[in-house]
């Protein structure tokens, strides 16, 4: 009688594991305006408010369609926010991180790393937190490295409040910013590489939806309908009758 019993508990329990699996959907994440919203991949769950909250990574390389292999060493972070649509899940830009490998080839032996971390305000008013990396070719005294770092963390406050958010973003990603960077600390210190290692943003970056095209004014109407088209001129010494 025992056996017949427990015989019958593993079916019931198999049904119930596949019944559940059969009530998941997948959920297709969409990236925000920012990032021009490609597609990051796929999710599944059964209620689509469980999806809210949920962090997706994505390295850049991948985000390009592997075009920019060179991007691989960016991990972008996004959070989904809602699902709209049929079954599409959109998500907010997060921040980003460099992958560790990366970070220690910049710091190789005899090479001095500069550390430092610090919230900036973009000017439509986004905060981020930022870490940056900044690496010299030798080994550089402690008041020199001191100097730079607060030279590098005014550059940063400075750079972001003359951007908006997608613009700020869109410059560290691209590298554009690490430049920028580079030139304003040269006349302390030609350092090799300064990189962005690690950003998170403190508030919701605006949507850059494109913008709709003008309306057409519509044409007058007279009290029949739309006006007739006025008829040709009639030639010099000519009536016209119409």
């Amino acid at each position: 009688m025992a056996e017949k019993e427990g015989g019958a508990k593993k079916p019931a329990l198999a049904r119930t594991v596949k019944d559940k699996w059969r009530s998941k959907r997948w959920y297709k994440l969409r990236s925000p305006g920012l990032f021009q919203h490609v597609d990051l991949g796929e999710t599944v769950a059964t209620e689509p408010e469980l999806l809210a909250g949920r962090t997706v990574e994505v390295t850049m390389s991948d985000l390009s369609g592997g075009v920019d292999p060179s991007k691989a060493h960016i991990k972008l972070r996004f959070q989904i926010e809602r699902v709209v649509g049929e079954n599409v899940a959109e998500t907010r830009f997060i921040g980003h991180d460099l992958t560790s490998d990366y970070v220690r080839r910049l710091a190789r032996r005899k090479r001095s790393k500069i550390d430092a971390s610090l919230v900036v305000r973009t000017k439509d008013g986004v905060q981020i937190r930022l870490k940056p990396v900044a690496v010299g070719e030798h080994r550089l005294q402690t008041r020199l490295r001191t100097e730079l770092r607060n030279t590098l963390r005014q550059l940063l406050v400075d750079e972001a409040a003359k951007r908006t958010a997608p613009e700020f973003v869109r410059e560290m990603l691209q590298g554009e910013l690490g430049k920028v960077l580079s030139q304003g600390l040269r006349t302390l210190y030609p350092l090799k590489k300064i990189e962005i290692r690690r950003s998170e943003v403190l508030g919701a970056i605006a949507d850059e939806a494109v913008p709709a095209p003008p309306a057409e004014a519509p044409a007058d109407a007279g009290p029949s309908g739309p006006t007739a088209p006025e008829a040709p001129a009639a030639p010099e010494g000519e009536v016209s009758t119409t």
